[in-house]
């Protein structure tokens, strides 16, 4: 019996590369569809954020629902909290912003309920470090935006608690290092006060979010119309070939 006739490898490797551009045609296009996905998502997300920094200040989540405080259901929601601040007990986080280098002061506060939530009560520039005014002592009503744990650190730098050096607001570390117990599993950015010392400057909480979703769902798009164009070339070429 005689073998079969082999397709030429001609035949062997267009039909690969034909594979290939499908491969790559579906995947650009999934690619696309989710950057669109994202997009639906992202619009949401700013429209609840701006919601909630504009709303009315709602009291800072108790003990008992802090199991179900997340992003989507309580970040940057305005919130107040009541009690007195621990003394002595401030950490100075590394930050960097429209006024230039310096630090977040993050102090805890002792609630009426007697749970502890870490409040950031500002910036102060790294050339006003000695500047910065202490907690204020006595009973105190503190508003801003919730915020949640950063634990880790930030890229390229990790939290160094035996050396007290932060570079991200972890509140599960800062309270350990602070020998603190029952920490709200978030903190509060306090609002700016008129009032208050010059430094820590509160109300300095950057609320934006990049929205470049769209730009990136073009190009997948435009990336499966090029690979959509080489598959039609590649068939069109074998029906010349054909006739």
């Amino acid at each position: 019996m005689s073998a079969e006739p082999r397709p030429p490898p001609r035949r062997f490797a267009r039909a690969a590369f034909l594979a290939l551009l499908a491969v790559l045609f579906a995947a650009f296009t999934a690619l696309g569809v989710w950057q669109v996905k994202r997009l639906h998502w992202k619009h949401d997300l700013i429209a609840r954020v701006d919601g909630r920094i504009h709303a009315d200040p709602v009291a800072a989540p108790p003990r008992a629902q802090w199991p179900q405080v997340d992003a989507a259901g309580a970040e940057y929601r305005r919130v107040f909290a009541q009690g007195e601040f621990l003394p002595d007990r401030d950490t100075r986080v590394d930050a960097l912003t429209e006024l230039g280098p310096g630090a977040w002061i993050l102090s805890p506060l002792r609630t009426d309920a007697g749970d502890i939530v870490l409040v950031n009560r500002g910036f102060v520039a790294a050339d006003a470090r000695e500047s910065a005014a202490p907690a204020p002592a006595g009973p105190v009503r503190i508003e801003g935006l919730l915020r949640l744990d950063e634990p880790g650190g930030r890229i390229l730098r990790d939290n160094l608690p035996a050396q007290d050096r932060w570079y991200s607001r972890d509140v599960h570390a800062i309270a350990t290092a602070r020998g603190l117990d029952d920490v709200a599993p978030y903190f509060i950015d306090a609002a700016f006060d008129p009032a208050a010392p010059a430094w820590p400057r509160g109300g300095m909480t950057v609320v934006r979010f990049r929205d470049h979703h769209l730009q990136y769902a073009l190009t997948w798009f435009a990336l499966a119309g090029m690979v959509a164009y080489a598959i039609r070339r590649v068939l069109s070429g074998e029906r010349r070939r054909r006739h």
